[in-house]
């Protein structure tokens, strides 16, 4: 096989292209991006058409790490604080509770049906209990579907967070594993210091983001993407040298500087979506490489069990345990325990034993691959199904983004806010000029219906409305106590 530079760069090309062009695929009939990118990189591979060999688990465990980094940071990046504030306490309680109540479920299944030891049995346990929102909203959607209530920022809180607690699962049961004479104890402590050095190095990096952002005055609009980009790798090497969860630092970062308005927040936003998935397609397609199909025959049987225990025990018993203290109806809780579809993470995480040298390790790569591949063919093509027969799904349009944008700097000292105008109002048949906002509130943009509009002071505001305001902080809070009581802003 020639394996000239040129040759692989086409290889790779070619590869990218294929996964991008079966993007539509998804689109159209809702098959799961994951299930379709790890299929291109298995029919590249030594038993697929490609005729590819690739068996490096190191050189892969390198690159999930830089393409996780990448993807959990854009995802921290882009959560709307607004949104998820309402459910912090019950995404957190998914996101850790949650995510050990699935571990030890499946672990003690997995104990008895793969007739490994205990603690081994627990890591696979570890390994397969976070979740992946964005196969969920990717599936919804491409069926034009939305959820109802508070579903929709409680899953994407819960994914976003669960996959550094899943990680430093892994990594701590891996040690107890490796570590003969380590204590549970002492694993216990190990874990709780991840997440606190995880927790305080977000927020000091956090600090000295917004200022080099907001100060350095950069030449090149592009510049600040690359700086970001130092920052973020900055975070997650200074975090674990310190022995802390790299994973969830830049987690946390991305929330962090995601709920503060910085320099080109909006560009910033875009060149990360763009890279998080570019960061996807390369991260699957090396997975894919990585399995061999003919080692996952002995798994079927085992896999398939483990699946559906998955399915409809270890995760709806983690579910309804995690959110027993709150206020869900049952019906919300089966669909959540439904939208638990496995995705990059676990196999991810899966090669963390092949590294390690844990004997079993071929056996726990292959039985999670087979497990993850189950979990989103079943989930994610019954999903909408679920989402119309529980009547969750909800009939408002999806929200978009308004077509405009600032550079917020100190000779601007005003910034873009949006407040919607709620159902009913006071102000609903009123014109803007009849409603005397201050002086420091101009509304230079309205939507409505879907359609926007450039407003006069003789336009006429109607409940629903999403106003588009160029605004000093003070003549905000007036214009808020003017237009409603209890507005929603974005």
């Amino acid at each position: 096989m020639i394996t000239t530079f040129e040759f692989i760069l086409i290889i790779v090309a070619v590869l990218i292209l294929l996964s991008v062009v079966v993007s539509k695929v998804s689109e159209r009939f809702g098959v799961p991006l994951l299930l379709l990118f790890l299929t291109i990189g298995m029919l590249a591979g030594s038993e697929g058409f490609g005729g590819i060999y690739f068996d490096d688990p190191y050189l892969t465990q390198y690159i999930s790490i830089i393409a996780l980094s990448i993807i959990l940071f854009s995802g921290g990046l882009d959560t709307s604080w607004r949104s998820v504030k309402s459910v912090v306490k019950e995404g957190v309680s998914l996101a850790t509770f949650g995510v050990i109540f699935t571990a030890a479920v499946f672990g003690v299944f997995a104990y008895f049906i793969l007739k490994l030891t205990l603690i081994e049995s627990m890591l696979i346990g570890a390994i397969i209990s976070s979740t992946d929102a964005a196969a969920v909203f990717a599936i919804l959607r491409s069926r034009g579907m939305n959820l109802k209530g508070r579903l929709t920022p409680l899953l994407e809180l819960e994914s976003g967070s669960n996959d550094p607690m899943a990680v430093l699962l892994t990594i701590t049961l891996i040690s107890f594993i490796t570590n003969k004479n380590e204590s549970i104890l002492a694993a216990i402590g190990l874990l709780l210091l991840q997440l606190v050095i995880g927790v305080i190095v977000a927020w000091i990096m956090s600090k000295i983001s917004l200022f080099f952002i907001n100060k350095i005055k950069l030449g090149y609009e592009g510049l600040y993407q690359i700086l970001i980009i130092g920052l973020l790798f900055l975070t997650f090497g200074a975090t674990t040298l310190l022995k802390g969860s790299g994973f969830l630092a830049v987690y946390l970062l991305g929330v962090l500087l995601g709920k503060e308005d910085f320099l080109h927040k909006r560009s910033v936003l875009r060149f990360f979506d763009s890279t998080a998935w570019f960061s996807q397609i390369v991260l699957f397609l090396t997975l894919g490489l990585l399995v061999f199909p003919s080692r996952l025959v002995p798994v079927i049987l085992p896999g398939l069990a483990l699946a559906i225990i998955l399915i409809f025990v270890a995760r709806p018993v983690a579910v309804f345990l995690a959110l027993a203290p709150f206020r869900f109806t049952i019906r919300e809780k089966f669909f959540i325990s439904w939208v638990g579809l496995r995705g990059a993470v676990p196999i991810v995480l899966a090669t963390y034993p092949l590294v390690a040298g844990i004997v079993h390790a071929d056996l726990i790569f292959n039985i999670v691959f087979f497990v993850v591949v189950i979990s989103v063919m079943m989930q994610g093509t019954l999903l909408p199904w679920i989402a119309k027969i529980l009547k969750l799904e909800s009939r408002e349009p999806p929200r978009k983004k308004m077509p405009l944008e600032i550079v917020a700097g100190e000779l601007i000292p005003s910034e873009l806010k949006e407040i919607e105008i709620p159902t009913p109002s006071t102000v609903d048949g009123k014109t803007i000029v009849e409603l005397n906002l201050p002086p420091g509130y101009l509304v230079v943009l309205i939507s409505r219906a879907g359609a926007y509009m450039q407003p006069t002071g003789n336009t006429v505001l109607k409940s629903g409305d999403r106003l588009l305001a160029l605004t000093e902080k003070d003549a905000l809070e007036q214009a808020r106590g003017i237009l409603c009581n209890k507005c929603a802003d974005f």
